[in-house]
């Protein structure tokens, strides 16, 4: 990997910084996620709770990790972060999951969002019922194919494009995130004067509802299967540690910028959701996941604005998640590249293209890849194995907060941890709890993250034995 962090210039502002919390974390989750996050909680008031104490969790997690981030701003990346913490096999794990799980998944996820918009507006055909109902055990690789199968051509395509030396501008990166915020601005003002809602729906539970109390574990469960889902929307938090080396004045303005950020991020989550549920009562909401194909905000919206208005969000959904896609394309196969220059991948992914100095085999791993997690399974199922892969080392680099405090105490640190050792401790155990609870709850999408996590044990075995 080429090392571009070398010579670190600390321009970024507070309010730069801030921005880029916020451009780095909203995407494709709050279109969608409140309609599995009812269907869990059964209560408006509950999913509006989840949202703030998913954006918390992560505000705690972020603070944690830019710690670590700080302290290796001039490496970069949690494969050096790893394998100076823990040594070479962690960083290899961490390497291999996020090809075999974690980014992968999130880019079927995000251009699964995009075929799901496209249907929106011209439904696409389907398989006859027979063949979309074959049950492979684990797998229904033909359910729902209209939608999967643009979703493989539209990765397969970026993927090509990629290939070819595309690249993305910052501007467009900035202009997708302005684009987010507007679609959001305007489905909240249109939705709370024009939308017909009521306080009523906020207040009134589902049907199937039945209170019960905090210390019912049915209740924790059903609140951490509704978290599991806005972590996705959160989802990117993780990488605003990486620009700790470039802030002015880090230790005051690295935690602010995140604090800030993901306060105003909270806040946009609320309002929006809010707005969902102010204007679809909570049963209907829950109808909108059971469709499967549905868009929460795109169901809202057609609600009271009719076709036009669906369509119009649709558009702006199909070009946020379009770049969404492209830019997480874009970025993983440096990791591959590193690994196999370590000997620690396939060896054919250290290759650079001669004219268009790509790393063409990484990218048609992952694209192929991908695609093959799209006919595994839905849109949910596929960020809630993404998520609970992803938390279990989110809390790994948590935790080597305290493992650096006392490997390596004299190592200046730009940055060091609000509320240390309560946040990162907080953190850490949640990341258990959560992984615990998700193989209860959604014991396939657990099964399949660990399976797929732990195929790479024999590989490292393999691949260390020969590079040594």
């Amino acid at each position: 990997m080429e090392k571009q962090q070398g010579q670190l210039v600390r321009t970024l502002s507070l309010s730069a910084a801030t921005l880029l919390v916020v451009s780095s974390v909203i995407g494709s989750g709050v279109y969608k996620k409140v309609a599995p996050m009812s269907a869990e909680l059964l209560s408006p008031d509950l999913v509006l709770w989840a949202w703030v104490l998913g954006g918390i969790i992560s505000l705690c997690g972020a603070l944690s990790n830019a710690e670590i981030a700080g302290m290796m701003a001039d490496s970069g990346g949690e494969y050096v972060y790893f394998k100076r913490i823990y040594g070479r096999f962690m960083a290899f794990l961490w390497g291999w999951s996020t090809f075999a799980v974690i980014k992968t998944a999130a880019i079927a996820s995000i251009a699964y969002v995009f075929a799901q918009s496209f249907n929106a507006m011209i439904p696409l055909p389907h398989l006859p019922a027979s063949i979309e109902s074959i049950d492979l055990g684990l797998f229904q690789p033909f359910e729902n194919f209209g939608v999967k199968g643009l979703t493989i051509l539209l990765i397969l395509l970026l993927t090509f494009l990629n290939t070819r030396g595309l690249k993305g501008a910052a501007g467009l990166s900035t202009w997708i995130t302005w684009l987010v915020v507007g679609g959001l601005g305007l489905i909240v003002v249109s939705g709370l004067l024009l939308g017909g809602g009521s306080f009523t729906n906020i207040r009134t539970p589902s049907t199937q509802f039945v209170a019960r109390s905090w210390t019912d574990f049915t209740l924790i469960k059903a609140m951490f299967g509704a978290l599991l889902a806005a972590f996705w929307a959160y989802e990117g938090w993780n990488s605003v540690g990486f620009i700790g080396g470039e802030i002015k004045n880090p230790n005051r303005n690295l935690p602010l910028a995140l604090f800030f950020g993901l306060l105003a991020i909270i806040g946009v989550y609320v309002l929006v959701n809010f707005t969902y549920l102010y204007v679809l009562p909570i049963d209907e909401m829950i109808q909108v996941h059971a469709a499967k194909n549905e868009i929460a905000a795109v169901a809202v919206v057609r609600h009271f604005a009719g076709g036009f208005g669906a369509t119009l969000l649709s558009i702006i959904i199909l070009i946020t998640t379009l770049g969404c896609t492209n830019s997480t394309i874009l970025m993983p196969p440096r990791v591959y590249y590193a690994m196999a220059k370590d000997g620690l991948f396939f060896p054919k992914a250290a290759n650079i293209h001669p004219k268009y100095n790509t790393p063409n085999a990484a990218l048609w791993m992952q694209g192929v890849w991908a695609c093959l997690l799209v006919l595994s399974g839905s849109f949910d199922q596929l960020t809630d194995m993404l998520i609970f892969a992803a938390f279990f080392f989110y809390g790994a680099t948590a935790f080597g907060v305290f493992v650096m405090r006392r490997k390596e105490p004299d190592t200046v640190r730009p940055y060091r941890v609000l509320g240390y050792p309560f946040v990162p401790a907080l953190f850490v155990l949640f990341c258990v709890a959560l992984i615990y609870i998700t193989c209860i709850n959604h014991p396939r999408e657990a099964g399949i993250g660990v399976v797929l996590m732990l195929t790479g044990v024999p590989m490292y075995l393999y691949w260390n034995r020969t590079s040594e």
